[in-house]
């Protein structure tokens, strides 16, 4: 069932006239929606849900919990929420439902706070703050542009050799929780971050203690984890950002951007390499092509 026919079933193009010509609501919040409540149904779909009537509170609860897990922001979860409760009433006005199971959703309020997500604006400045003057400033952008660019966990990144680099493809390969493998596309951006960095920086760094690793310190050694955060730490004040950043907010706003631009949640779930069965177990094998394809049209730096 493509995303057409998913919407029809799920009556997106009548709740969308709903929105416009009776609610009233913003073309932005409109969009929004959609887009919400397309991944709402998608997620249905994969799990052999065709049909509003048949979605459940529990069903309801993992569709939020899952985007929790891939570091959607409060915010956007309580958007998500707004949008299938919106959604329901207009359901059960119609009488296409007979009962509304959003009423008992959780919103993130109750949960452990949830980390920062940077701003694509924020994001941009961050990937921009290392000066080409300083020393290691090809390392540095090669460190955020591969963390943000590939949604890299810290241990992937600092453990990430020579031969993980498949630059001529657009790929990095990356080996998660379990050595359990992937590989994840990368933009033009991040190609030439990465790219300049090993014919300049790397050499210069390279004593014969890189154990073929990618990132250096400046004694040659393999970035530790600790380096790695100390970049990120170091250029996010010079970025002007206010917000607590590590190098795991990177791979939030990695999986939060690609999401929040209409992208599918089994493709950025691919991407993430995540490793909880309650999350990876409703995702079917995505294709590569597919993967690069949709990376490049929705991430900022794809």
């Amino acid at each position: 069932m493509n995303s057409g026919d998913t919407g029809a079933a799920f009556h997106l193009p009548a709740f969308r006239d709903y929105l416009s010509l009776e609610a009233g609501h913003s073309p932005n919040t409109l969009e929004a929606y959609q887009r919400d409540l397309l991944r709402l149904a998608d997620f249905a779909a994969s799990k052999g849900v065709r049909d509003p009537r048949d979605l459940t509170t529990p069903l309801l609860r993992e569709f939020v919990f899952l985007l929790k897990d891939l570091g959607l922001s409060g915010a956007t979860i309580r958007r998500n929420i707004s949008a299938v409760r919106t959604w329901f009433g207009f359901l059960a006005a119609e009488g296409l439902v007979d009962r509304d199971p959003s009423d008992r959703l959780e919103t993130p309020k109750r949960w452990r706070t949830l980390p920062d997500v940077l701003s694509v604006e924020e994001m941009l400045r961050l990937l921009e703050a290392p000066k080409v003057e300083d020393r290691l400033a090809w390392r540095d952008r090669a460190v955020l542009e591969l963390a943000y660019g590939a949604g890299l966990r810290v241990s992937e990144l600092c453990n990430l050799g020579i031969g993980d680099l498949l630059l001529g493809d657009g790929l990095v390969r990356a080996f998660g929780k379990g050595r359990k493998e992937r590989l994840v596309p990368i933009g033009r951006a991040v190609v030439g971050a990465v790219s300049v960095y090993l014919h300049t920086t790397r050499p210069m760094l390279d004593r014969g203690a890189s154990q073929g690793r990618v990132l250096l310190n400046a004694r040659g050694n393999p970035l530790s984890r600790v380096g790695a955060w100390g970049i990120v730490k170091k250029y996010t004040t010079q970025a002007g950002i206010t917000k607590r950043v590590t190098p795991h907010t990177l791979r939030h706003s990695f999986a939060t951007h690609l999401l929040e631009g209409g992208a599918d949640l089994r493709a950025v779930q691919e991407m993430l390499g995540h490793a909880d069965l309650s999350t990876t177990q409703i995702y079917t094998h995505v294709d590569r092509d597919y993967l690069r394809t949709v990376h490049h049209k929705f991430h900022p730096r794809g």
